[in-house]
């Protein structure tokens, strides 16, 4: 916890990446991949006379759509490329937007036991410790050690029971402000540093009719990333550790601090009006099109200011980054942000002996050096793993490099509340978030809507 992001950094100049993410809000069918056209040299052929029994493996993930293609296009070849490896294999890609897949798809599969062999997964107390406990996820450690990878993640804390892995971060992120340089020099702004800056400056937006916080709230865990950010701010870097061992409440003056001032910009108008019907994209758009001035994201959302097909309105060169401003009376160093390494893959423990020679190869293919290097040039995403070579000084993008500037300069992280904490409370955030957002219920209602069933889960 304590952990200077800097140090992170330092890793990565002896260190860096892969992809990560959350993806995007739009079902998708299954999809089929072709092999590839020639085997990897190292691969060893079936014996002559030999006869390759075709098999199957499934594949859920979370890449869909056009803001997700780089991501998309790096898992492409690692599928192809272990199809090539492994013979007779054949994988079964399932695309699922990422909320569908954790809340309601995976939890169904996992509580009749038949999940995908490989599956996206995030870490933490509600997911993946919570499956490894129960049996359902595939323990890693062995393959780990054969592949000679078992101490090159950074931070692979949220996969872990004890000593025991059970998934693997596809990458880092940070969240910050992503902001229009173009509209706040028309509107004489700079970048904001405080919290009443950052006021001053979406009310100056406001009046020159911009939107000044793209919003789109159909999928609560998009306003839910503001609001644990704000508690970081108001409750301290601490709040993970402390909502875990029971010494900070929902109900605690900080938290409803924070809740009370995401009310507070809700009324004043900071977001979009109609946000509670827009989707994650939607906000994007918004952004793209300078209809807002401000898009609160996490930096995995780099990539697509340099897609030409997203851009025509905007250049990566009019896109700033910085971190969420400092908070008067906040609790603890300002400087911390909000930095993760929560989601990955995770594995069936069903695999049979073809399917885990596919796990094999698969993590092989996807968790090294290469593919680390990739996802950071390509994609943009903060490592998960610590790689050799000087990835991050190749790094030109600007908005990838005011990204690591962020992490460079923070004094340290703190994690989404959301992995200390059981799925049924989570959702209750969900709820009471969009809630205020409807004028539905105030701050210190919600605060103890949510810390009551938190109670309720306890005590079970």
């Amino acid at each position: 916890m304590k952990k200077s992001l800097l140090m992170m950094l330092v890793l990565m100049l002896s260190a860096s990446l892969v992809l990560a993410a959350c993806g995007n809000k739009t079902d998708a069918p299954k999809e089929s991949e072709k092999p590839a056209a020639s085997a990897d040299p190292s691969a060893e052929p079936p014996k002559e006379g030999e006869k390759v029994e075709p098999f199957t493996v499934s594949l859920r993930h979370i890449q869909i759509g056009d803001t997700q293609k780089f991501r998309k296009a790096l898992l492409d070849d690692v599928v192809k490329k272990t199809e090539a490896e492994i013979p007779g294999l054949k994988f079964e890609l399932d695309a699922v937007e990422d909320q569908v897949n954790r809340y309601t798809k995976l939890p169904a599969e996992m509580a009749t036991g038949n999940p995908p062999i490989i599956f996206d997964l995030f870490g933490g107390k509600g997911d993946a410790q919570k499956y490894g406990e129960a049996g359902k996820l595939l323990e890693l450690t062995p393959i780990l050690e054969e592949l000679g990878i078992k101490d090159k993640f950074i931070n692979n804390s949220q996969f872990m029971i004890g000593d025991k892995t059970y998934g693997l971060p596809i990458g880092g992120n940070n969240e910050g402000i992503f902001y229009n340089k173009k509209l706040f020099a028309d509107n004489g702004i700079t970048a904001p540093t405080t919290i009443e800056e950052l006021e001053a400056a979406a009310d100056k937006l406001k009046a020159a009719g911009i939107t000044p916080i793209a919003m789109g709230s159909q999928a609560a865990w998009v306003p839910n990333m503001l609001v644990n950010t704000l508690i970081g701010r108001y409750a301290g870097p601490e709040l993970v550790e402390r909502i875990g061992d029971g010494s900070l409440k929902w109900t605690d003056p900080t938290v409803v601090a924070a809740y009370s001032k995401y009310e507070q910009w809700v009324k004043a108008g900071y977001f979009p009006k109609g946000e509670l019907g827009m989707t994650y994209d939607q906000m994007l758009n918004d952004f793209l099109n300078s209809k807002a001035g401000m898009i609160f994201d996490g930096s995995w959302r780099s990539s697509a200011f340099n897609n030409p097909e997203l851009t025509k309105n905007i250049t990566p060169e009019d896109v700033g980054y910085i971190p969420f401003p400092a908070v008067t009376g906040g609790t603890g160093d300002q400087t911390f942000i909000n930095g993760n390494y929560g989601n990955g893959y995770g594995f069936s423990a069903t695999a049979n002996e073809n399917e885990l020679k596919a796990i094999k190869a698969f993590i092989k293919n996807l968790y090294n050096d290469e593919m680390q290097v990739r996802g950071l040039l390509e994609d943009g995403v903060l490592p998960s793993m610590k790689v050799s070579g000087d990835a991050v000084s190749k790094v030109t993008d600007p908005v990838v490099k005011q990204v690591l500037d962020v992490a460079g300069k923070a004094a340290g992280a703190f994690s989404h509340y959301e992995i200390i904490i059981p799925s049924k409370v989570y959702t209750e955030t969900e709820v009471q978030i969009q809630a205020i957002i409807a004028g539905q219920t105030t701050a210190d209602k919600a605060t103890a809507a949510i810390q009551k069933i938190l109670e309720a889960e306890a005590g079970k």
